[in-house]
């Protein structure tokens, strides 16, 4: 099966604020779109974040051929325990994820 980051042409994150993080995924033509929208489960994304899918907010945005998820960060940005505060790096771990 195929990486996320390989049917998308662009995937990315960042910061929603200290305690949110949003992750945008631009499909570039709407089978691409399709294909994500599909193919990509909300449940599989709280699980690889390990985070509650119910505090997952998704954007299906057609128009757009773009996939907008914002989810809570497990830490306050720029807290001692915080590893990204940029939010940068979460695009990394979702363009991993294998769709159908």
């Amino acid at each position: 099966m195929p990486e996320l980051g390989t049917i998308a042409e662009k995937v990315r994150s960042k910061n929603a604020g200290p305690f949110w993080v949003t992750l945008d995924i631009f499909c570039g033509t709407s089978d691409a779109y399709t294909r994500v929208r599909d193919g990509l489960d909300t449940a599989d994304i709280a699980a690889r974040f390990q985070t509650d899918s119910a505090r997952i907010k998704r954007f299906d945005m057609a128009d757009l051929n773009v996939v907008k998820i914002s989810l809570p960060r497990p830490v306050v940005q720029g807290g001692v325990r915080d590893r990204d505060m940029h939010g940068a790096g979460w695009a990394a771990v979702l363009a991993e994820i294998e769709l159908p």
